[in-house]
């Protein structure tokens, strides 16, 4: 019996460290999940400036034959971005994109093309690298607050890919990531980011849907503009800015993910931390009743056979 209570009060012991280690986990997570959304909104106004910026020089002079707007074919291949985070807890956050990026590439082979890798965050990497997956270049680090640098080399990579002309170059750029909706919802999404899908609105410029550039329809009457040097050169310019923009959305979007998908993580595994402590100490009193109670009924009898002696 007095095994069983020091057993208990060991797992109490660890138990109690380990709620205090998530509880902790669960407040970072907290304190940084605002900020993270804030840069993540904070991102659209200027993506929706770029893209209503281009709709307005698209209404004056459209380049339709841009690299970033111009279907290939030569290649064969497809880059497939997929984002995941640097750390664990965070529940199923990596799991499921990471499954998501399987089916992609099992259906792009079934196509007959040729999957492409780019991959940031480590359980990516370790991911893909344990199942002897080719990936082409891959980031670590930073993933729950990325910076200005590596979402621009992140974006610069892939646009590089896409122009990058032949048998070396991509034919498509996939995104597979994680967009944030709330504090409880959080869903995987594949977006097609290159080539650039152009649609007319219907009335005036649009802005960004997360899947194409829209432009001004015909019947639109917008202001007249004159531009320095040249209407195209300022498309030209605006188009790969446009691009890089959306994709440091979807970055900043995973890691407003992430860190939500890590709050209520360490949220369920704080609680259930505490029912277990409740469920140890529970068995710790009743070993301790238990060997009071043989402990009392030994006495009684030595007494009893003291006195009958």
């Amino acid at each position: 019996m007095a095994g069983d209570q020091r057993r208990f009060k060991q797992k109490i012991q660890a138990t109690s460290t380990l709620e205090k280690v998530f509880r902790a986990m669960e407040l970072i997570a907290s304190s940084r999940i605002g900020r993270a959304r804030r840069a993540a909104q904070g991102a659209d106004p200027y993506t929706r400036a770029i893209t209503s910026a281009l709709s307005l020089v698209a209404h004056h002079d459209f380049d339709a034959s841009h690299p970033l707007l111009r279907e290939r074919s030569d290649s064969g291949r497809v880059a497939i971005l997929v984002v995941t985070s640097d750390r664990g807890l965070a529940g199923s956050y990596s799991a499921n994109v990471e499954r998501e990026a399987v089916e992609v590439m099992n259906r792009l082979r079934g196509e007959g093309k040729e999957p492409v890798l780019f991959v940031t965050g480590r359980r990516g990497i370790a991911y893909f690298k344990f199942r002897d997956a080719v990936i082409e270049r891959f980031w670590e680090g930073g993933s729950d607050q990325p910076a200005e640098e590596r979402m621009d080399e992140v974006a610069q990579a892939l646009v590089d890919a896409f122009l990058t002309p032949g048998k070396q170059g991509v034919d498509q750029v996939l995104v597979i990531s994680t967009r944030f909706k709330s504090m409880v919802k959080q869903t995987v999404e594949v977006r097609h980011m290159l080539p650039l899908a152009v649609v007319e609105a219907e009335s005036g410029p649009l802005l960004d849907d997360e899947e194409a550039l829209f432009t001004p329809g015909t019947g639109d009457a917008l202001p007249l503009y004159e531009f320095e040097p040249s209407a195209h050169e300022v498309f030209g310019a605006l188009l790969p800015l446009y691009v890089k923009q959306r994709i440091a959305n979807v970055l900043l979007m995973a890691a407003a993910s992430e860190l939500a998908a890590r709050q209520q993580a360490m949220h369920s595994a704080t609680d259930n931390a505490h029912q277990l402590v409740d469920e140890y100490t529970r068995r710790a009193n009743e070993a301790r009743q238990a060997e009071i109670t043989t402990e009392i009924t030994e006495i009684v009898s030595g007494a009893d056979a003291l006195k009958n002696s």
